[in-house]
């Protein structure tokens, strides 16, 4: 499969990530798979597996804010088939800047994915708690190594 970033990369159909609705803008884009990155990084692709061009950098929010809260509506939890909390995979969509300080983070409307089910849906959170471009606490790319 031909990439935005990578260049083309074996992925193995066990490994799609199904989206019924897409994601936010992108209702076409059913299927993707993430990659990591070559080095270590806390920092991952959401690749499309249709279109080359449609790939979001992503991230665990968890890493930046540790005390992100919010709750899914029963539609979600049902359409992503969640029973265990342990399947639940939360990432947000990444907005590079440059300098990379100015980069955010969309904390309004995180992908859940269930990593069990390998189903995926973008949640927007209908509070005005957490903002669509959130500062990343990090000030140099080069110190976002994984943990």
């Amino acid at each position: 499969m031909d990439t935005k970033y990578f260049g083309e990369v074996d992925i193995v159909s066990t490994s799609i990530i199904h989206f019924p609705t897409g994601v936010l803008g992108f209702q076409q884009e059913t299927e993707f798979v993430l990659l990591d990155f070559p080095n270590p990084s806390i920092f991952q692709i959401l690749q499309s597996t249709k279109s080359k061009e449609t790939a979001f950098i992503v991230i665990n929010p968890y890493h930046m804010y540790p005390d992100y809260t919010f709750k899914l509506d029963e539609s979600t939890v049902q359409a992503l088939q969640l029973i265990d909390e342990s399947d639940i995979m939360v990432l947000s969509i990444v907005t590079l800047k440059e300098p990379f300080k100015d980069s955010t983070m969309n904390l309004q409307a995180p992908i859940i994915i269930n990593a069990s089910k390998l189903s995926g849906k973008q949640f927007v959170i209908n509070t005005n708690e957490y903002m669509t471009r959130a500062p990343i606490t990090i000030s140099d790319p080069l110190m976002a190594k994984g943990e």
